[in-house]
């Protein structure tokens, strides 16, 4: 049997694959079972943050591998405690605790929020508030934080102590959290898998302002903009604030599976031995892989990528067949006339590789990728759109 017979007859059918087999890749350019060419503006759903086998992270990696692949948390590595070092001193937080998944790191600064919640106000200080239209992953928990109903649906009772709010209704947002004794708000910058929507600056900054004032752990999910993808280290940099607790994933790991709970000055030391844990979290060859993305992560990448955004939207804004253009550095997403999955489709078969965000088409390049590429990339998707 050939890949696709086995997959359809041993995996889960939790995907709708497209109908591709990627063999092989470089950079922002990917091969498949034939060997045709196709350039990448989906990296792994914003993973691969300098593209695919790039040759520094490889190296990273394998030069770890052949010193220690892997040690339980009971003792200490020097790649996991490097890292921390690097994430807190980009991200302005104090203490870091390493799961593997964006999921996982959501958990960590909902644990982290209700237990200090708990342990100032009581134990019936723990709601967590917020957004509709939110997504912040899949396990019983965080679909509970997501604020789309679609996902819920089949799999209650999810677990309880969330509710979610308007995005963009600070007035909203406060009532409800003084209602509910909230321990923390969580939100998105830019809701990715919401459609690409970056929240209003004034709103994000109300609800850092409120939630000084009434103590409570204003909290980011960063699972998707983070580690350079916004034009900023991490997207809240954009907006002027300053969490308490931050998550982060995807990008991170440059291709290997890690997540990041970053805790703040105000919850930095809340979370103590056995409060909480992970087997895989800190994992030496994956830290080395990452210690080597982020200390590539600096001014000049991250002026690259304001760049080419604003490539992007001027080449795309206004565009036939484009009814609009929005998100945040190389997080985008575009409304377009046709069906976003038409569009998916027909780039693909042109060779790019973009994929969708609810009705958007939805662009998640590499960080570096070339400006010919890019120009090449996007000339397909406006021919495709028009």
């Amino acid at each position: 049997m050939n890949t696709k017979e086995l997959d359809a007859k041993y995996i889960a059918h939790t995907y709708g694959r497209f109908p591709l087999e990627i063999v092989s890749g470089k950079g922002s350019l990917v091969y498949d079972e034939t060997g045709k060419e196709y350039i990448d503006l989906g990296t792994g759903i914003a993973v691969n943050t300098f593209g695919v086998s790039d040759d520094e992270w490889v190296a990273a990696v394998t030069a770890q591998l052949g010193k220690l692949q892997h040690m339980s948390n009971l003792y200490y590595t020097e790649p996991c405690a490097r890292l921390a070092q690097l994430l807190c001193e980009k991200s302005g937080m104090k203490k870091i605790f390493f799961g593997n998944s964006g999921a996982e790191a959501n958990e960590g600064i909902i644990k982290a929020a209700r237990k200090y919640a708990a342990e100032k106000k009581g134990p019936e200080w723990y709601t967590i508030i917020t957004l509709k239209n939110s997504f912040h992953g899949r396990t019983l928990t965080t679909l509970a934080a997501t604020g789309q109903d679609k996902f819920h649906q089949l799999f209650n009772p999810l677990t309880p102590g969330f509710e979610s709010a308007a995005a963009n209704d600070l007035e909203g947002i406060k009532k409800l959290a003084l209602e509910k004794k909230a321990a923390g708000i969580l939100i998105e910058c830019v809701q990715g898998e919401g459609g690409v929507i970056a929240l209003d600056a004034d709103f994000v900054k109300g609800i850092e302002a409120f939630c000084r004032e009434q103590d409570i752990a204003f909290m980011v999910d960063e699972v998707q903009t983070g580690n350079g993808r916004s034009g900023q280290y991490y997207a809240y940099q954009t907006f002027g604030v300053l969490p308490d607790a931050v998550s982060t994933a995807k990008g991170l790991g440059g291709g290997l599976p890690i997540g990041a709970v970053m805790l703040g000055e105000k919850l930095q030391d809340v979370l103590g031995p056995g409060d909480h844990g992970s087997t895989f979290g800190g994992n030496p060859a994956v830290c080395a892989g990452a210690v080597n993305i982020l200390s590539r992560i600096d001014e000049k990448l991250l002026e690259g990528v304001r760049k080419k955004s604003a490539y992007i939207f001027g080449a795309l804004e206004g565009a036939k067949g484009i009814e609009s253009v929005s998100g945040l550095g190389l997080m985008i997403g575009i409304k377009t006339a046709k069906p976003a999955g038409e569009v998916v489709k027909a780039c693909m078969e042109k060779g790019v590789l973009c994929i969708t965000a609810k009705d958007k088409v939805r662009l998640l390049p590499a960080l570096n990728i070339p400006d010919e590429l890019l120009k090449k990339a996007v000339d397909v998707i406006k021919e495709v759109c028009a």
